[in-house]
């Protein structure tokens, strides 16, 4: 059984007077203990507001939450919030976008992962501090004792990030939730935290969702992929597999909106024309279809259903009418060791 099984998960945004806006539109994936899934796609495709449903942070006034997530046997959905506060940030933590904005600016960063222990350990005084120092050293900071008196201003942009994974893993919690962890992070602080990710899944077990627009960064570190867009999930399948053959045409131009190390020099990269608020309503169609260079009127007759690839239930899966067959050649996927796609 899964750790943790999000199946038809929908959000659902209400104000009065206005029509309400389904963020969130009957998304389902799981996570096994120890692996890493990655939640794909560009900013306002639903990624976050997922996790903050999943993690009961959505405002409770003027949304509405359906489905199930199921979480060891518990419907995380539909717990209470004394109980929800009980298991975030012990058995369930999360890692947010911006540290900056995350972390509180007037208070130490010691006394922040301090509290995280008192709360769900019962560790206080001494005992919390040095544990705060442990921390803080393993997720590579320097001179960790020190680094308990510093506010988050002090610290550089992958220190801050770092801290906040400090705080995130405190508790060691089965499940990890890393909301585009290397945004504004150059590219050599942005493997150092994907390799302290990796760590810590394989050293702890760990599951982690990634949540990111970056499919350089799903290439390196994730098990499963699933590909959101317009609140929908249209393409999910195994890593290697989706990097190989992806079949949906955005999967394809999240593909290539990555560099690649063997392009000619001077090719420009092949961006997706558009951009997100250029979907139409699933209702009318492909919400993608104002964006793909192979629709057809076939894309605007109703949403089309999420199908399998050669019959695999448990793999490779697609929402679209007309797929791409993949024939091999080089691209950003095999630069980074994982195939080739079309």
């Amino acid at each position: 059984m899964p750790l943790l099984a999000v199946d038809n998960l929908s959000v659902t945004f209400t104000a009065q007077g206005k029509r309400p806006v389904r963020a969130v539109d009957g998304v389902s994936f799981s996570l096994a203990e120890g692996s890493v899934a990655g939640l794909v796609g560009e900013s306002g495709c639903g990624k976050s507001v997922s996790s903050l449903a999943l993690l009961g942070l959505l405002p409770r006034r003027g949304v509405r939450v359906g489905g199930t997530a199921t979480f060891d046997g518990t419907d995380l959905l539909r717990l209470p919030p004394k109980r929800m506060r009980e298991i975030r940030g012990s058995e369930l933590a999360m890692i947010f976008q911006d540290p900056l904005s995350s972390l509180n600016p007037v208070v130490p960063i010691g006394r922040q992962i301090t509290e995280t222990l008192a709360r769900h350990r019962r560790m206080r005084g001494s005992a919390a501090r040095k544990r705060a120092a442990e921390l803080l050293e393993r997720v590579g900071i320097p001179d960790p004792a020190a680094r308990l008196r510093d506010y988050p201003h002090q610290l550089s942009g992958g220190m801050r990030q770092r801290a906040l994974i400090a705080m995130a893993v405190a508790c060691a919690p089965r499940l990890l939730i890393a909301d585009e962890p290397t945004t504004a992070l150059d590219v050599t602080i942005q493997a150092q935290i994907l390799d302290l990710l990796g760590e810590l899944v394989r050293s702890e077990g760990t599951a982690l969702l990634l949540i990111t627009h970056d499919l350089g960064v799903v290439a390196g570190l994730c098990d499963t992929v699933t590909v959101l867009y317009a609140g929908r999930v249209i393409e999910s399948a195994p890593r290697h597999e989706l990097f190989a053959a992806p079949r949906h045409p955005y999967t394809v131009g999240l593909l290539d909106s990555v560099p690649r190390l063997d392009a000619e020099q001077g090719q420009p990269l092949r961006p997706v024309r558009g951009s997100v608020t250029d979907a139409i309503d699933w209702s009318d169609g492909c919400a993608f279809a104002p964006r793909c260079d192979h629709y057809t009127m076939a894309c605007l007759t109703g949403a089309p259903e999420l199908t399998s690839v050669g019959g695999d239930r448990d793999g490779h899966h697609h929402r679209c009418v007309h797929p791409i067959h993949p024939t091999p050649e080089p691209s950003a996927a095999r630069a980074a060791g994982e195939g080739s796609v079309r």
